[in-house]
């Protein structure tokens, strides 16, 4: 079978019966067309002709450009899935990745925004006063006080929000739900941008839109964070996942039960959620430094 038929059977498989989500396929395809263009320059046509030996040499190549180790290992992912599927459905009858052994990542802790950053959020002047400064605020103060992914927040619709029990219906990975509480204050933010949306853009069913009243992107959530973000935050990285990150350490500095916040994220694993105890500690250590006598003084 020729490379580019399998990568458009494998798109068909992930974008159609698994149903992944529209940026995990985009960035899946990226990496497999190419790996295909590679392949092609090797005079390499078909799935039979694939081993080991092309994957590492492609591999070689982006690392040797200074493409970064995280980068290199999610291209190599993006195979594993492709083979795996391929094996699968007998489209391959051989382990291709077996013998391909993915970069270290070096241990870095999440990045998030402090406390003090995001009380600004709640600013009455930092948003305009009309339809999309409203819908703008609500994004964030939803990113935030909720901890869910971009593409969970895209794919909200009005039905999602339940204000009589002050719930939100999240679809995550793998098409599991998940119900996370909302407070107050974020219900009554969500009723009046309820009915501002329906006075400005109609009855659309999805929770939010664009100024042509369509469901929002992916990247204008991005766009909106930065925006805002950028004004209000010093922190080294600032995208929709930091406000993630920010839910979890926030709660867990406030003496949160790990298990609890592990359901609110929708983790499958509680050891992913366990990287946020490492953070706890470091901002414990930080208070420390910076209240204690003994902690001020000089070693």
């Amino acid at each position: 079978m020729g490379i580019d038929e399998a990568i458009e059977k494998f798109h068909d498989y992930i974008a159609t019966e698994r149903r992944m989500a529209a940026g995990t396929v985009r960035n899946y395809i990226s990496d497999l067309q190419d790996f295909a263009a590679w392949l092609q320059r090797q005079e390499v046509t078909s799935v039979e002709e694939l081993t080991a030996r092309e994957v590492r040499e492609w591999q070689m190549e982006h690392m040797e450009r200074g493409e970064a180790a995280g980068t290199v290992k999610r291209r190599l992912s993006s195979l594993s899935a492709w083979f795996l599927y391929m094996r699968r459905h007998g489209l391959c009858d051989r382990d291709v990745m077996a013998k391909v052994s993915a970069p270290r990542l070096p241990k870095r802790l999440p990045v998030f925004f402090k406390e003090s950053e995001t009380e600004h959020l709640y600013d009455a002047g930092l948003f305009a006063d009309d339809f999309m400064g409203r819908r703008d605020a609500l994004i964030l103060r939803m990113l935030y006080e909720t901890g869910i992914r971009r593409s969970e927040l895209v794919g909200l619709n009005v039905s999602s929000v339940d204000l009589s029990a002050m719930t939100l219906k999240v679809l995550g990975k793998r098409n599991k739900e998940r119900i996370i509480p909302i407070e107050n204050e974020l219900a009554h933010n969500i009723k009046e941008y309820f009915a501002l949306k329906q006075q400005e853009k109609g009855d659309s069913e999805c929770l939010f839109v664009n100024r042509k009243g369509e469901r929002i992107s992916v990247d204008e959530v991005y766009r909106v964070v930065k925006k805002y973000m950028n004004l209000l935050s010093h922190a080294d990285r600032i995208s929709p996942h930091v406000f993630r990150h920010s839910f979890a350490t926030h709660i867990l500095n406030e003496g949160g039960n790990i298990q609890a916040i592990s359901e609110l994220l929708g983790h499958a694993d509680l050891s992913t959620t366990e990287v946020y105890t490492h953070v706890s500690r470091a901002h414990l250590k930080e208070v420390y430094k910076h209240a204690h006598p003994r902690g001020k003084k000089k070693e």
